[in-house]
């Protein structure tokens, strides 16, 4: 992200007085992960974005807190099943329902995901 366009997005929250509140967790997030990218020295980031170093170190802190508590960004993450193994859900869609392959190689097609829940209930 370009550096410009972070500092018009930190300075939407500076207050009539010039300070930083109510800074959003996206947001923070956006910051920690350029700091994480940054090459240059750390006062050269801070002055870039128009910030101070003890105010820039708070927001860094928070948004490594909630990284490391497992935030949740907005973007869209696909993941992909790339090997199934016997015993796993195959196919999850809202069109196909769901198989089942046990380790006997057999396989079991359920229409509804809700017929395979109750379906592993009375297995286990």
């Amino acid at each position: 992200m370009d550096l410009s366009i972070l500092k018009r997005k930190i300075s939407t929250f500076r207050s009539d007085g010039g300070k930083l509140r109510n800074v959003p967790d996206e947001l923070l997030m956006e910051i920690l992960a350029v700091w994480e990218t940054w090459a240059g020295p750390s006062s050269g980031f801070y002055s870039a974005l128009g910030v101070d170093f003890r105010k820039m170190a708070s927001f860094i802190g928070r948004a490594k807190k909630l990284k490391q508590e497992g935030y949740m960004s907005s973007e869209f993450k696909e993941i992909k099943l790339e090997q199934s193994t016997p015993g796993n859900v195959i196919n999850l869609s809202p069109c196909a329902g769901a198989e089942v392959v046990w380790q006997d190689g057999r396989i079991i097609r359920f229409s509804q995901v809700d017929l395979l829940l109750e379906f592993l209930k009375k297995a286990a």
